[in-house]
């Protein structure tokens, strides 16, 4: 049993190993690319005018009426407010398929409001307006980055076969802007075994190997798994024998798989030192 759970493990690792070395790519459409060209000019290095600006997001207006969407967290350098109409100048690092990039320091050139010699200035009436397309990925942006979320899971687990259904709760990000501390709670059955079982995971994602709108993740964490086994015998003898009442295990879950931008992912996860815990379990699930 504990060799099939090592070869589950290590199946896992180089399933995921395999896909962050192959190259990364992306779709966009015609505005979507037209917003992101200049991104990969200079650097990383955008100058513009600031048109949106969120708690976790602002959007950047260049002079040739481009739009750029960055992402910013505690490791950013930048003011402590981004005021709609400020001139600025963003460097950036990573992005991802919607054309959002990572903000590693922004420098206000020129308050909003203001000229360069300090007198009072009318919005530019010409400027184009943000596109559809850019607001969609302001969303979305938001709706990934709230730091406390919900969700619900269903999935089977085998040896032993069992159906189930969970609710978790999603925090973070903490210590890094990867890594979100996820407990759950799991609900079994099975023609024999019945479980309940508390996971204290947490999961990094790996948001740099973001395969379209879908971003690969590695967890773990402990499991808290009470356990009962019982079965019935032919119906003509009606006997149910029980193995007794819920038996406590603890474990140690590892975790693999991947998130969608919506928030719905796919999971795989195997139990160690908790047997009868099911070995391998296949969950769907949906942060909402």
């Amino acid at each position: 049993m504990l060799s099939l759970r090592k070869v589950i493990a290590v199946s896992s690792s180089l399933i995921l190993a395999t896909s962050l070395s192959s190259p990364t790519f992306a779709q966009q459409d015609d505005s979507s690319r037209s917003s992101s060209s200049s991104q990969s000019q200079d650097n990383g290095t955008v100058e513009g005018t600031v048109v949106a600006s969120s708690r976790t997001s602002f959007v950047v207006r260049t002079d040739d009426n481009q739009f750029h969407v960055f992402t910013f967290d505690r490791d950013t350098n930048k003011p402590g407010t981004l005021a709609v109409g400020s001139q600025v100048k963003v460097d950036s690092d990573q992005g991802d398929d919607t054309g959002a990039r990572h903000a590693t320091n922004v420098t206000v050139t020129q308050q909003a409001g203001t000229s360069s010699s300090g007198t009072a200035t009318s919005p530019n009436r010409n400027a184009a307006p943000i596109p559809p397309q850019v607001r969609n990925v302001e969303n979305d942006i938001k709706h990934e980055a709230r730091r406390w979320r919900l969700g619900a899971r269903a999935g089977i687990a085998l040896d032993p076969e069992l159906v189930m259904f969970g609710v978790h709760s999603q925090m973070g990000p903490v210590f890094s802007r990867n890594v979100y501390f996820r407990p759950n709670a799991e609900f079994a059955w099975g023609e024999i075994t019945d479980m309940v079982a508390l996971n204290l995971e947490a999961v990094y994602r790996f948001q740099h190997a973001r395969r379209g709108s879908w971003s690969p993740y590695l967890g773990g964490g402990p499991a808290l798994n009470f356990i009962h086994q019982s079965f019935k015998t032919q119906a003509s003898e009606e006997r149910d024998i029980s193995f007794g009442n819920f038996d406590y295990e603890t474990g140690f879950n590892i975790l693999m798989g991947f998130e969608n931008r919506k928030g719905t992912f796919f999971e795989v996860k195997t139990s160690l030192y908790s047997q009868p815990a099911p070995v391998l379990r296949l969950i769907l699930g949906k942060n909402f």
